[in-house]
């Protein structure tokens, strides 16, 4: 996979910021990704991060069948392997630690702002 520079100086400086906060809602975080420590971890930190910045997941907010409709998209469009089992574990974990919230950083486009489900 290929990252222009823009992209990528942008993941170094989310990562350096997430890096700096010392806990997600009183829990501990990962020194090295900044994700939240807590069950379904390790398999989040292995599979999102094997491909990109965990800068890409802890700076997002969005519901459970939103970070689904992500999954496929990096499945169909950039070469995601299956989860298979691990992805309801996944999925368990982005929508206890990454759901929007009233002061994430922005709600989720509505639908009809979104880009057509092919």
């Amino acid at each position: 996979m290929m990252i222009n520079s823009k992209i990528l100086v942008f993941l170094t400086l989310s990562s350096l910021l997430s890096f700096s906060a010392l806990s997600h809602a009183g829990q501990a975080l990962d020194k090295e990704t900044g994700l939240v420590i807590d069950a379904g971890f390790d398999i989040v930190k292995a599979n999102c991060t094997a491909c990109h910045s965990a800068a890409l997941v802890t700076q997002n907010r969005m519901s459970r069948e939103t970070w689904l409709d992500t999954i496929r998209w990096m499945q169909e469009k950039q070469g995601l392997w299956p989860l298979m089992q691990n992805e309801a574990i996944i999925l368990d974990y982005l929508e206890k630690h990454y759901s929007p919230t009233e002061s994430g950083r922005r709600k989720n486009l509505p639908e009809h702002l979104l880009p057509p489900k092919q």
